[in-house]
């Protein structure tokens, strides 16, 4: 027990003050991932929906993996649901190495 106790005030020493997380779970991971890329949309006429709205969306967005694309070897392709504006919508973007493209916005009828 005081080997444990030791520990935790040791890591809790290390890791004071650093923006730490653990994204194990296969949502959060993809959800990471997304975040961290450069954002494009190539809808044509979608000016209120853009890299600001879209890192609001991801914060509280989950993956729909069952409609998700992810065996692609260039860049995969997931569905995402979640809440914009206070509406239900669902997007589909294409995942690549250094960008995240959005192809369709579609918003969810309740």
């Amino acid at each position: 027990m005081a080997g444990f106790s030791v520990g935790i005030i040791l890591l809790s020493v290390i890791f004071k003050g650093k923006k730490t997380s653990c994204n194990y779970g296969p949502n959060d991971r993809v959800i990471m991932n997304l975040s961290k890329k450069i954002w494009h949309s190539t809808l044509v006429n979608n000016s209120t929906f853009d890299s600001i709205s879209f890192d609001k969306f991801l914060d509280m967005a989950s993956v729909d993996f069952n409609k998700s694309n992810t065996t692609k070897d260039s860049c995969k392709v997931y569905y995402l649901d979640g809440y914009w504006n206070e509406k239900a919508i669902s997007l589909e973007i294409e995942n690549c190495e250094k960008t995240v493209n959005l192809l369709r916005l579609n918003l969810k009828s309740k």
